[in-house]
C-alpha cells in the first residue's frame, strides 16, 4: 500500500532536503562547504540580472549565510594546481553551474545541441565559421564572442573570404558551448570567455563516458535527491529532462529501492529513499527568484500554497508586486516576499516594496525579514536599508529596522 505523507510533512522534507534544516557554518565558509552544497543541490542557476545580487550567489547565502563570493568565483572560473576547477558551467537545468564531474552526465544533451539549442539554421549555414571559430579559440585562449570575431576580421583584412558577422560568431559559438566543443572558462563582468573544453575540463572526465539510459538514471535519482520529495513532473523539471526520459528511470529507481512511491494528501509523488521526514518546522532564509526551491513555480504553488511569477518583463505599471521580488522563508513557510535593489551609488540596500502572504503575523514577519535584510546588506557591503512606501508590510519592516 502506498504511504501518505502530509502537505506540512512534504513540505519540510522538501526543505531539509535543500540544505535548510541546517544551521550555517559558525566560522567562514569554505571550499568544503560549497563543495557539499552542491552535492545537495546540484545546481545554482545563472542569470544576467544584477539588481540586488547575481542568482548564482544567492541560494548559497540563503543556506551558509554571508561568505565570500570570491569563493564562487574562485571554483567556478579559475583553475590552478592547489586549486582546480570544481564547477562548470552547462544546460544543467537553465544556464547553470555544476560539479565538473557531472559534465559526462550532459553528453546525451550535447549530442541534441549538435547546432545549438536556439539558431540552428545560422549554424547550419556557417559550417566553416564554427571550424574558424574552434581554430581561433585554440590560437588565442579564452575570449569573448566579440575577441573572436576580431580576431577572424583581422586574419581576413587583405585575404579572400568570408566577413564574418558579429551575432553569426556570437551565435556559432554559443553554439559550439551547447555542443560541449566549447566550454567557459573565466567571466569577466559577466562576460563568458570560451576555451575548448579539453582546456577547461580534466581529462578524466572529458574520458568518462556513460550510457545514455544510466546518465539519465543518475540525474533522475539527483534530482529525486535534491528535492527529497516530489512528483514526476518536479523530478523532470530540476534538470530539464522529458517524460520518456525519466518514467523508466523511475521505475528502475523504485525497483532498487532508492524512492518510495507516496502520496502527499493523495497525490502521486515519490520520496527519496533513506530522505528524514523532520518532525518540526525550521528553515528562514531569503530566497532568490531563481534558487531550487523555487525555481519550478507549480511545485512552490503545490507544497507552499505560493503563487509565484517574476515580473521582471512586465511593463512597470502593471507589476503587482516589484521587479525583483524574493519570498522570505520564516521557520519552513514562505510568509512575505520583498522587492531588493542594490543600490551601490547611495550604499544602501533598497526595498521599493514588502507584502505580507494572507494570515501572516505582520509583526512577526517585519522582525524576521529585518533581520534577514540586515544581514544580507553587510553581505553585499551596503552600509544601510532604505524602505519604500509599496505594500502593506514596508511601515511594519521600517519600524523594525
Amino acid at each position: 500500500m502506498t504511504a501518505n505523507l502530509s502537505l506540512p510533512a512534504a513540505r519540510r522534507v522538501a526543505l531539509s532536503a535543500q540544505g535548510f534544516h541546517q544551521p550555517g557554518p559558525r566560522g567562514p565558509v569554505t571550499r568544503a562547504h560549497l563543495r557539499r552544497l552542491i552535492s545537495r543541490i546540484q545546481v545554482l542557476q545563472l542569470d544576467s540580472v544584477s539588481v540586488a545580487v547575481r542568482a548564482h550567489y544567492a541560494p548559497v547565502f540563503s543556506r551558509l549565510g554571508p561568505y565570500d563570493r570570491g569563493l564562487l568565483d574562485t571554483a567556478a572560473w579559475t583553475d590552478t594546481a592547489r586549486s582546480p576547477r570544481l564547477l562548470v558551467e552547462y544546460w544543467a537545468h537553465e544556464a547553470a553551474l555544476m560539479s565538473v564531474t557531472d559534465w559526462p552526465l550532459l553528453r546525451w544533451r550535447m549530442r541534441d545541441y549538435a547546432d545549438g539549442r536556439w539558431g540552428k539554421e545560422i549554424v547550419a549555414r556557417n559550417r566553416q565559421l564554427a571550424e574558424d571559430i574552434l581554430s581561433a579559440v585554440a590560437e588565442i585562449g579564452p575570449a569573448t564572442a566579440g575577441q573572436i570575431e576580431a580576431h577572424l576580421q583581422a586574419d581576413q583584412r587583405g585575404a579572400k573570404g568570408p566577413w564574418w558577422d558579429r551575432s553569426d560568431t556570437k551565435w556559432v559559438a554559443e553554439a559550439l558551448w551547447s555542443a560541449g566543443a566549447l566550454a567557459t572558462a573565466t567571466r569577466i563582468g559577466f562576460a563568458r570567455h570560451y576555451d575548448l573544453a579539453e582546456n577547461v575540463l580534466p581529462a578524466e572526465v572529458l574520458d568518462t563516458h556513460l550510457d545514455d539510459d544510466e546518465a539519465v538514471r543518475e540525474l533522475t535519482r539527483r534530482a529525486a535527491t535534491a528535492l527529497g520529495v516530489g512528483t514526476a513532473a518536479d523530478i523532470r523539471d530540476y534538470f530539464r529532462l522529458s517524460a520518456a526520459q525519466v518514467a523508466p528511470a523511475l521505475t528502475d529507481l523504485v525497483r532498487d529501492g532508492e524512492l518510495e512511491p507516496v502520496r502527499i494528501d493523495g497525490a502521486p509523488a515519490y520520496l527519496r529513499v533513506g530522505q528524514p521526514v523532520p518532525r518540526t518546522d525550521r528553515g528562514t532564509a531569503l530566497l532568490c527568484p531563481f534558487d531550487p526551491l523555487i525555481f519550478f513555480r507549480p511545485r512552490l504553488q503545490r507544497l507552499f500554497g505560493f503563487h509565484y511569477r517574476i515580473e521582471i518583463y512586465t511593463p512597470a505599471h502593471k507589476r503587482v508586486h516589484g521587479y525583483y521580488v524574493w519570498p522570505l522563508l520564516l521557520d519552513g513557510e514562505l510568509v512575505a516576499r520583498v522587492d531588493l535593489k542594490a543600490d551601490r551609488a547611495a550604499g544602501v540596500l533598497s526595498v521599493p516594496g514588502a507584502f505580507t502572504e494572507d494570515g501572516r503575523d505582520r509583526a512577526r514577519v517585519a522582525t524576521a525579514l529585518a533581520g534577514e535584510l540586515q544581514t544580507m546588506a553587510g553581505w553585499l557591503g551596503l552600509d544601510g536599508i532604505r524602505v519604500g512606501d509599496r505594500g502593506d508590510l514596508a511601515p511594519a519592516l521600517r519600524s523594525a529596522l
